[in-house]
């Protein structure tokens, strides 16, 4: 049974920084990502990772925000600097069970697994 287990949410200020990890049991797959959903939002697609280490990030957080995994421990991290209070959702981790993310993975196309999701609030 594949699961996802996010953690490292929490509460900062604007301007800090906060490291969410991700891991996963029962299949590594090629393709992971994050995305996240603030209340009355829709569900963003924050950064990616290929099987290749290729990442992806929208505008929204480029040169913010940088994902990284460790395929020896199964894990998948998001490292986000420089918070604002738009960041604030309950960020996901996702994995793709095919060979690579494509070009709509960002979009919540073809994930097949997520996890429960870890809440990240920031304060201005």
């Amino acid at each position: 049974q594949v699961q996802l287990v996010e953690s490292g949410g929490g509460s900062v200020q604007a301007g800090g920084s906060l490291r969410l990890s991700c891991v996963v049991s029962g299949y590594f797959g090629n393709c992971m990502g994050w995305f996240r959903q603030a209340p009355g939002k829709e569900r963003e697609g924050v950064a990616s990772i290929s099987g290749t280490g290729t990442t992806t990030v929208p505008d929204s957080v480029k040169g913010r925000f940088t994902i990284s995994k460790d395929n020896a421990n199964n894990s998948l991290y998001l490292q986000m600097n420089s918070l604002k209070p738009e960041d604030s959702a309950t960020y996901y981790c996702a994995m793709k069970a095919g060979v690579s993310c494509g070009s709509t993975f960002l979009l919540g196309s073809g994930v097949d697994y997520w996890g429960k999701g870890t809440l990240v609030t920031i304060s201005s």
